[in-house]
C-alpha cells in the first residue's frame, strides 16, 4: 500500500471510529490497524525526504542540487 492509499485509509478509520455504533471490539481492531497504517505512511514519508536534495538558484535562474550534510 502506497502513501495515498494509506492515507485514505487513515480516513476511512476515522470516520468509521467517528460513528456511533462502533463496538469495542471493532474500535480496537480499527484503532491497530490506524497505529499500523501510520507508521506505514511515517516510514514512506520519511523515504521520500531523504531522497529530496537541497536546491540552490543560481543568480540567472537555474537550480542546482547541493550535497546534503
Amino acid at each position: 500500500m502506497n502513501f495515498e492509499e494509506s492515507l485514505d485509509r487513515l480516513e476511512e478509520i476515522v470516520q468509521e471510529l467517528d460513528g456511533d455504533d462502533v463496538e469495542l471490539a471493532r474500535a480496537l481492531e480499527l484503532f491497530e490497524e490506524g497505529v499500523e497504517r501510520l507508521r506505514a505512511a511515517s516510514t514512506e514519508l520519511a523515504r521520500a525526504e531523504s531522497q529530496l536534495k537541497l536546491l540552490v538558484e543560481s543568480a540567472d535562474g537555474t537550480l542546482t542540487p547541493q550535497p546534503r550534510d
